[in-house]
């Protein structure tokens, strides 16, 4: 089912998320719901459960077809993730469904490994790097209370109005 996402400054998008352990039929339904809702919005490639109201940690994950992961997995689910290691650095630009206006210049590693739970229950470690390493750590964040505009070095100089696309003309 598409859910509502949850925009700034609802505060539920700043407080943190509650722990699943194993996941039961009601994961299963928001796991559902996550994608649902994602694949809603064209070209997003993750989601976490906070953005749509629901405190729990999930995050939905899947950049298939982004060329910036040409061997990315599919669709993927994060029970409880944790970071367990990071390197690197770098600018990137960032957006947010729940701060639709705005993108952001967000500095985050270049290298992580993450540590979740599927949704068969199984406890998984995955390397990633680059644009997936930056999606992974953008959606855990949400599970934090964090949001683009808290990793921003200036708010003046790193936050912009997203460029609205003008319609095309019927026909065209």
């Amino acid at each position: 089912m598409i859910r509502p996402v949850v925009r700034y400054p609802d505060r539920r998008l700043k407080t943190p998320a509650v722990p699943i352990g194993v996941p039961g039929p009601a994961a299963r339904r928001l796991a559902v719901d996550l994608q649902d809702t994602a694949r809603s919005f064209p070209r997003t490639v993750g989601i976490a459960a906070p953005q749509i109201g629901v405190l729990w940690r999930m995050v939905y994950v899947d950049c298939s077809d982004h060329p910036k992961v040409p061997d990315a997995p599919g669709p993927m689910w994060l029970i409880d993730p944790t970071v367990e290691l990071r390197d690197g650095a770098e600018v990137g630009r960032e957006g947010c469904l729940s701060l639709p206006e705005i993108t952001a210049n967000v500095r985050r590693p270049t290298t992580i490994t993450v540590s979740y739970t599927d949704l068969d229950g199984t406890r998984h470690r995955r390397d990633a790097s680059g644009f997936e390493a930056r999606v992974f750590l953008h959606e855990i964040d949400h599970l934090d209370g964090i949001l683009i505009l808290d990793r921003v070095a200036s708010l003046t100089l790193d936050v912009f109005q997203r460029k609205q696309r003008s319609p095309k003309p019927p026909g065209n």
